[in-house]
């Protein structure tokens, strides 16, 4: 069985701002989760052209930027699938085609789930307030075992060990926009207002630990996608006004400095140890 789940994230920004601190907040937060043996290791940044099909099954034309990304997890796990895990096999590779205000995310184990494991998220981002109900045009089969979580970056429940005042938008003010801070009804008050509706589908075929897993990762997902969306708003200031040759001289410094971080200090960042239920 597939896990299908649609998690809707209200931002205060335009659509064409987040494009710019969606990239920014990437590459600060693969330096943030890179040390001691773990993090981010990306092999391969550079412009693409694809055909794919179209949701009525033409074929299209896709363009964009496409990163490949290989993600050293030792340390990032939960303790009973470390317990199981072969040495090695806590390594996924992350295929992702930037189509703004497309995306698409592809996740995979290739060394030992191969085809068993596949975490898929298409991303549709959106000038509106969130309420559109099949932006991603499944089918009815697909749309009836569609879940959707909206998440309110101000107001949802943050653990006390992922907490950082500075990340807090319910405390946040910028300076440069005058956006925040966002109180409990700024959904409704906010201009501007864009929505990320991210798709996240889920296939995990290992007996006996399936459920566990696809419960733990629609967990996490919903951490990062909060956590990540919270960092991505109260960093406007540093941000606004960049241009994408501005961001991809970011990027350029960023791979060197995880190639060289990734074997250095001690283990950082997003960690499945934070999560209470993990085993």
């Amino acid at each position: 069985m597939v896990l299908i789940r649609e998690f809707r994230v209200l931002l205060p920004m335009t659509v064409e701002e987040y494009k710019i601190g969606q990239l920014y907040s990437v590459a600060e937060t693969s330096k943030e989760v890179t040390g001691g043996g773990d993090g981010v290791e990306v092999l391969e940044n550079k412009p693409y052209t694809r055909q794919k099909r179209g949701p009525s099954g033409e074929m299209v034309e896709e363009s964009g930027q496409y990163t490949y990304k290989k993600y050293h997890l030792e340390h990032k796990v939960p303790g009973f699938i470390r317990a199981l895990a072969p040495k090695g096999s806590l390594e996924v590779d992350e295929e992702a085609y930037n189509a703004y205000p497309y995306c698409c995310t592809v996740i995979k184990n290739p060394g030992y789930m191969k085809d068993k494991m596949e975490l898929r998220i298409e991303t549709w981002h959106i000038q509106d307030d969130g309420k559109q109900e099949n932006v991603h045009q499944l089918p009815p089969e697909k749309l009836k075992d569609r879940d959707v979580q909206v998440i309110d970056i101000a107001n949802d429940h943050i653990s006390s060990s992922d907490y950082k005042e500075s990340e807090d938008p319910s405390k946040f003010k910028s300076e440069k926009t005058g956006r925040g801070p966002l109180g409990k009804d700024w959904k409704e008050t906010t201009k501007p207002l864009m929505c990320c509706y991210k798709l996240v589908t889920f296939n995990f075929q290992w007996w006996g630990l399936q459920r566990r897993v696809e419960s733990f990762v629609m967990r996490q997902e919903r951490r990062l996608f909060t956590l990540f969306h919270r960092q991505v708003f109260c960093s406007i200031d540093r941000y606004h006004g960049m241009t994408m040759e501005d961001i991809r001289a970011i990027e350029d410094q960023t791979k060197a400095e995880l190639d060289k971080g990734r074997c250095e200090g001690e283990v950082r960042g997003f960690s499945a140890a934070k999560d209470k239920d993990e085993s």
